[in-house]
């Protein structure tokens, strides 16, 4: 059976269409499955929340990477309208549209509601399931970028402001392929054992990462009552952040200049995007003329981004753990820290606690877009073990609860990508179950 898997996927790598196999608008399913328009399986769900069965707080958001998910839960408070009256009403079951683009699918997600009832403006589509079809299926079919964005581009068309030009049962007159009723319950199970997995995976990292915040509000925090045990008895110094270093500031090195080149380089977007409280290896390379125009830094010095788009996230800090030199663009305030007085990493945790947070927020300037200077950076005040020893144990915590992390996330992503190329193979009928 293995060797016969391998043939199909051979040929298909290929170009070519396996024997009893066939190709529908660039998909392959074999010729047993039978093709079928959506409105077959699915139909549209009209109910609305009239009788105020449902308030604000049962209001349902749409998310690629997390499904169908309480709002307020989800992003922390309510976007809904004044009144929900004209709401749609989403049962258990239901899979819900969004017209909304992503960037892996441009033309709106298809996703499942796994949890409680509630119910979504009227801008989403709900559907319900009929027999013998299972929305199950449907919802691991949509889950495919690929597949999703093949069945929802010949139904949709971009308005002027990029807005999705659909009716909601138009949606549904695409052709899915349906394999047999008892072979989508096991391809249902296969997939559903891999996403048991995946959530286990995710609510065991989403537990190290709430263990590492508390080590970070108590261990860096010397009014916390949390001391490790051996440096119970020492102090800690509160400074400005003048006290502790030397500033400078980033020039030059756009997107632009990053198209080619071999010198290492960091952008301001590449603290955002790429790094977290530390980093050894840059993402970004300039041509060397660009480079010789910026400064470049060493091991152990300290970049905060300038400006940003969120108060809470202005003056994001990570600090270059690498080994060779690499140049600095513009919108970036550089720290060389005292090496004698505080090390750098210990620093650089200190810019993540609620109160350096807090005294950055207040002394950002600007609106839709917020700035902070090398001078407000200077008057930021922190707390710090007057001994490195201290600073370093700290760091040795917290690096750890770090480094669980990173090894779970990488899991977790790997598991993702496995039950992706599994339900590739499925869906596709390569693999037959």
């Amino acid at each position: 059976m293995r060797e016969i898997i391998k043939h199909r996927i051979e040929q298909v790598r290929h170009g070519k269409v396996p024997n009893e196999y066939r190709r529908s608008r660039s998909l392959l399913f074999p010729n047993d499955w039978r093709s079928l328009p959506l409105n077959t399986a699915l139909f549209e769900n009209k109910e609305r929340n009239f009788n105020k069965k449902y308030s604000k707080s049962d209001v349902l958001s749409v998310s690629g990477e997390n499904g169908i998910v309480n709002q307020i839960v989800f992003m922390g408070r309510s976007y809904a309208g004044a009144s929900v009256d004209n709401y749609h009403i989403v049962e258990t079951g239901d899979l819900v549209y969004t017209k909304s683009p992503l960037k892996e699918n441009p033309y709106g997600i298809i996703k499942l509601n796994c949890g409680n009832p509630g119910i979504v403006s009227t801008l989403y589509a709900v559907y319900h399931c009929q027999k013998p079809y299972t929305a199950q299926y449907l919802d691991q079919y949509f889950s495919i970028d690929c597949y999703l964005n093949n069945y929802l581009k010949p139904l949709v068309k971009r308005g002027a402001k990029n807005d999705m030009k659909v009716n909601n049962e138009d949606v549904l007159r695409g052709h899915i392929a349906f394999p047999s009723d008892a072979e989508q319950l096991k391809i249902i199970k296969i997939l559903a054992q891999c996403d048991r997995v995946i959530t286990l995976k995710q609510d065991l990292l989403d537990e190290k990462r709430k263990q590492k915040k508390w080590l970070m509000q108590n261990l860096l925090n010397p009014d916390s009552g949390v001391r490790l045990s051996k440096f119970k008895s020492m102090s800690w110094n509160n400074c400005t952040m003048s006290e502790l270093g030397e500033f400078s500031k980033g020039y030059g090195i756009s997107n632009e200049n990053c198209l080619t080149g071999k010198i290492p380089c960091i952008k301001y977007g590449d603290i955002y995007m790429s790094f977290g409280t530390w980093f050894d290896t840059p993402v970004s390379f300039t041509e060397t003329e660009i480079a010789d125009g910026s400064p470049f830094i060493s091991q152990g010095t300290l970049l905060f981004t300038g400006s940003g788009e969120d108060r809470l996230e202005i003056g994001k800090c990570t600090v270059y753990t690498g080994s060779f030199p690499i140049a600095v663009g513009g919108d970036i305030i550089i720290m060389e820290p005292n090496k004698n007085k505080v090390d750098p990493l210990f620093l650089a945790y200190m810019q993540y606690t609620k109160e350096l947070i807090r005294q950055k927020a207040e002394l950002c300037q600007g609106y839709s877009i917020v700035h902070i200077y090398a001078n407000d950076i200077k008057k930021l005040t922190v707390s710090i073990p007057s001994t490195l020893e201290e600073q370093k144990a700290i760091i040795k915590t917290i690096s750890s609860a770090d480094r669980v992390i990173t090894l779970l996330e990488q899991e977790l992503a790997a598991w993702k990508e496995k039950k992706k190329g599994l339900a590739q193979l499925l869906m596709t009928g390569l693999v037959r179950v």
